[in-house]
């Protein structure tokens, strides 16, 4: 009997399982040996044996009382009911119980004395559990921080939907995905529940959440229909994380991946409705993590099974279906409720509907609505493959009956499902103008009592899922619906069209409404997410309305501002094809979508698509210019030109900004208006990037100028000019001046933009640049990492702005010494520059050459030879031999010659180098010198000893004027150390 007295098994139904868990670590902490019994009322017969069997366990019985009581129909109850009544007397000194529930307990339950542990401290509560279980109160308390979290207490970070109070049954597949996850170890353990429409994925994902979060720390519910949607909803839990928002949805998604992955915290991800895996695979975290995480996935595509453990969904079975449909409704006995659930397959979402409907149509002899379903008849219906035969027979009851007895929630339903089913916006009709509606709506949307009572009935007779938001005075009010996608394309099936269209186009006025009109501001954001996935069900793409077209290219610009390039390029395709059929090919706000596509393509890397889709309105509007706008003629050169930037054919895009730049200049006010200064910034980096350094700075300080007086020192623009003057300043070789401006400049950049802004990050870029050329080259590597690590935490390793610092970074990193590193860095800058590029582009190539210059430093000098040879070559082929990049890999070319002894050839190369350089920078330019320092060598070691000092006493004089003697480059250059060159991209 001592045995029996120091054990305690604790009984539970499975919705109950946070609390149980909870309440046996309480009792084992405490010295007891516990079990956990779950019992499941609609599995067990409701005897007195199967009662007698479930507490015939040793020792003392703590029965956990919650509401599943609620969840049974009358006679299972009442059976239930009648075997606890005869069992208690059997177990009154073994057993004691306390409730979880807040709603009445049954009378039957009440001699049990059930102590409540809802809304009391974790303390108290514990107290409690302990006297029920018969234990006295310990010497020494465990801390409660330890073990599951108090069920009361929701985790630290979750938007998980309300529980659903009506879930019933599952327990098996509960169970299995409960061990699925908790046998996995640790990493990261994903598992997809996938099924039919309409089989209850949602509806169990939901239920595990709501019975295991205790689990966890972080909860996070993601809607992931629409990729869109997903990335945005994903990317929300960045601040609830404490990261830092970047701006750039990429950039918070990878943020928020990579915490996950790292926290220690416990945590689960839910993707609900999960579109193909190829679109959000990039959301969930990999499996190396060594910390706990799980992913939950619910989805109709199978392709998910090869990225997750699956766990099938099937109907209901017999049983569950039965309990739910009496639950349900109280029309229906338990041989009624078999017939149904025979009839609709045992699918939870018509059992739902189906009894709902039977509430709501008391008049309705049930056998005969069975029967009606049984043989597929109903008024409305579409023979589809799309819809099984007890789909068409439901929902036609539904339709006939919203058609027939509430005109105004008909009227709703049809309007709802011109939106998108997976968000509803409801609360987007409750705000909109009331002139956008029809009136039988209006007027119901300004009657809250009327509207709340349409969308409760919506919702009960059509399993909607209600979403909620708190509202004015803290009132819980009603966001969004979420209709079933196969309920959703039901009713649009059999609307009529004139109806459909009249629908469509209040929904797109509805919309129109609802748009900021601000896609820079972050508050606006969330907003413009919300809104793309009601473009294609509204069919905006089609309207003719301005205001429409306004809403969907405002929608591009979001996607462009978030750094969602792909659905960007997706969106501005679609109106491109759509307004190009229905405008002709000079429609303005075609024109406007066409640059849209531009960029898009450009920022995805894809130029030669970008090329051509730029080069073909450019033409077409170069032969007619007087059909359009002179802004549009404009905008497709300037347009253009940056995408000529990025294919490396700086002459055209030269061509292109001066061309543009002439006609802003007569058609849009003068060359100082904003717009014609932003054309002749393009143009000033054009003309950089051909080499012209002299000119690119001083069109550059004469745009900061300018935009200095129109705008102040902390504009973005005003920031802009000024790290480009320094920039160029650089370049140049007036480190000491640039390296002035730039620290300044970066100053200023923290303090007006964020720290993690694109620009501030280019600012920050150049002022380590500049400390490195200054000799400060501890300073430069510790900023220059912290750098890299932003970008590519925001960009991700291959993206442009990675790729440029990431090649500056390894030339650092051989400075100072750590030439692995700097190999290994330099090698694949290199690969992925020919990847996005190709091979024949200068920042391949001089990726490549930086990487011979490592290779020479590690002593490798017959591949640094054979690679810097080749790269000069190619240089030359790619931007001339007089460009100062053909100079450097000359330069370096000639250096990799002398260290492998071959003197004569390295003195013929840097003949034709100096000669190149001397006329593009000048005598004065560090490059220049740094080249007749390297010549005057090769010459010494050719016996030329009289050329090789005048060429060297020329250098020393030049360093002297630029520098002075003691600066770091002139020292290393007087001491007839073998030159190099380090290519250093610039910014496109």
């Amino acid at each position: 009997m001592q045995g029996e007295s120091t054990h305690v098994t604790v009984v539970f139904a499975g919705q109950s399982e946070s609390w149980a868990r909870w309440i046996e670590h309480q009792i084992k902490t405490a010295g007891r040996a516990t079990a956990l019994v779950r019992w499941d009322p609609l599995r067990r017969p409701p005897t007195p044996e199967a009662l007698t069997d479930l507490l015939s366990s040793p020792g003392r019985l703590l029965l956990v009382i919650d509401d599943w009581y609620e969840r049974l129909g009358k006679a299972r109850f009442d059976a239930w009911a009648t075997a606890l009544q005869g069992a208690l007397p059997h177990y009154k000194d073994r057993l004691a119980a306390v409730s979880v529930t807040e709603q009445p307990l049954p009378d039957v339950v009440v001699p049990l004395a059930p102590v409540a542990l809802r809304g009391l401290p974790p303390e108290v509560a514990r107290s409690h559990v302990l006297e029920c279980a018969g234990i006295g109160a310990p010497e020494r308390l465990v801390s409660l921080d330890r073990g599951p979290r108090f069920p009361d207490y929701k985790p630290a970070v979750t938007n998980a939907p309300r529980a659903n109070r009506s879930f019933l049954g599952r327990s098996e597949l509960l169970q299995q995905m409960y061990d699925t996850f908790h046998t996995a170890g640790d990493g990261i353990t994903a598992v997809v529940l996938h099924g039919p429409g309409g089989i209850g994925k949602t509806q169990l994902a939901q239920e595990y959440v709501d019975r295991f979060s205790g689990d966890y720390d972080i909860v996070w519910w993601t809607s992931a229909t629409s990729r869109l949607t997903a990335r945005e909803k994903f990317a929300a839990l960045a601040p609830r994380l404490g990261l830092t928002a970047h701006g750039d949805l990429g950039a918070d998604v990878r943020a928020v991946r990579r915490e996950l992955a790292s926290t220690l915290r416990p945590w689960l991800l839910v993707l609900d409705a999960a579109d193909a895996p190829a679109k959000l695979a990039d959301l969930v975290p990999g499996p190396d993590s060594a910390h706990r995480g799980h992913v939950l996935i619910t989805s109709l595509d199978t392709e998910w099974a090869r990225h997750a453990m699956p766990i099938a969904v099937p109907p209901f079975d017999r049983a569950e279906s039965v309990a739910f449909a009496v639950r349900r409704t109280e029309r229906l006995d338990e041989r009624d409720a078999d017939r149904l659930a025979a009839a609709v397959q045992d699918l939870p979402l018509l059992l739902d509907q189906t009894t709902a409907w039977l509430d709501l149509n008391p008049m309705v002899d049930v056998r005969s609505c069975i029967r009606d379903i049984e043989r597929g008849e109903g008024d409305i219906g579409v023979e589809s493959p799309d819809y099984q035969q007890p789909y068409r027979a439901v929902w036609a009851k539904l339709l006939n009956t919203l058609r027939e007895d509430s005109e105004p929630a008909w009227q709703l339903l049809n309007l709802l499902a011109c939106f998108s089913p997976e968000a509803v916006p409801v609360r987007l009709l409750q705000t909109t103008r009331p002139g956008e509606l029809p009136p039988l709506l209006a007027e119901l949307v300004a009657d809250p009592s009327d509207w709340n009572a349409a969308l409760r009935k919506l919702s009960e007779i059509t399993s909607m899922r209600v979403e909620y938001e708190e509202g004015p005075r803290t009132i819980q009010v009603v966001r969004t619906l979420r209709m079933h996608r196969l309920f959703h394309r039901y009713v649009r099936s059999v609307q009529d069209l004139e109806e459909a269209a009249r629908n469509a186009e209040v929904a797109r006025r509805v919309l129109v409404w609802a748009d900021p009109r601000d896609t820079a501001s972050p508050g606006n954001w969330s907003r413009y997410a919300d809104l793309i996935p009601h473009l294609e069900p509204s069919h905006a793409l089609q309207s003719r309305d301005e205001d429409v077209r306004g809403l969907v290219l405002n929608c591009i610009e979001y996607l462009r501002t978030r750094g969602e390039h792909t659905d960007g390029w997706r969106l501005s395709r679609q109106a491109v094809d759509a307004w190009r059929d229905m405008y002709g090919p000079t429609d303005r706000s075609l024109l406007v979508a066409v640059h849209q596509l531009a960029n898009n393509l450009r920022s995805l890397g894809r130029h030669l698509e970008a090329e051509a889709v730029g080069r073909d309105v450019h033409d077409l509007l170069a032969d007619t210019p007087h059909s359009v706008r002179p802004i549009e003629l404009i905008r497709a050169k300037d347009g253009l030109g940056g995408t000529l930037m990025a294919l490396a054919r700086f002459d055209e895009a030269r061509a292109l900004f001066e061309e543009a730049a002439t006609r802003a200049t007569v058609e849009l006010g003068g060359e100082n208006v904003p717009r014609t200064l932003s054309i002749r910034s393009n143009l000033a980096v054009a003309i950089g990037l051909q080499g012209d350094y002299v000119q690119s700075h001083a069109l550059h300080r004469k745009i900061y100028e300018t935009r200095l007086r129109l705008f102040g020192d902390k504009n973005a623009l005003t920031l802009n000019s000024a790290l480009r003057t320094a920039w160029m300043l650089r370049l140049l070789g007036k480190y000491r001046e640039a390296l002035d401006i730039q620290g300044h400049n970066s100053r200023l950049h923290r303090q007006v933009l964020d720290r993690q802004h694109s620009q501030t990050l280019e600012a920050e870029h150049n002022y380590a640049l500049c400390a490195r050329r200054e000799g400060d080259l501890m300073f430069a590597r510790t900023l220059m990492r912290a750098i890299r690590k932003k970008v590519v935490g925001r960009r991700g390793e291959i993206h442009p702005e990675s790729l440029l610092v990431s090649c500056d970074y390894a030339m650092l990193l051989r400075e100072v010494g750590d030439t692995q590193q700097a190999l290994e860095l330099s090698e694949t800058t290199a690969d992925r520059y020919a990847d996005l590029y190709g091979e024949g582009h200068p920042y391949a190539i001089g990726s490549r050459d930086n990487m011979a210059t490592v290779l020479r430093q590690r002593g490798d000098v017959q591949a640094a030879c054979r690679i810097s040879g080749e790269a000069a070559r190619q240089m030359a082929l790619a931007v001339g031999a007089a460009h100062p990049w053909a100079a450097g890999c000359a330069k370096n070319a000639m250096t990799a010659l002398a260290a492998t002894g071959q003197h004569e050839a390295a003195v013929e190369t840097g003949r034709v180098a100096l000669d190149s350089v001397s006329a593009s920078l000048g005598e004065s330019h560090v490059l220049t010198i740094s080249l007749r320092t390297g010549l005057a060598g090769s010459l010494r070691e050719t016996g030329a000893e009289e050329e090789a000092a005048a060429l060297h006493q020329q250098a020393a004089d030049r360093l002297a004027q630029l520098f002075g003697p003691d600066h770091e480059q002139a020292r290393y250059i007087l001491e007839q150390r073998l030159p190099y060159w380090d290519f250093e991209p610039q910014p496109i």
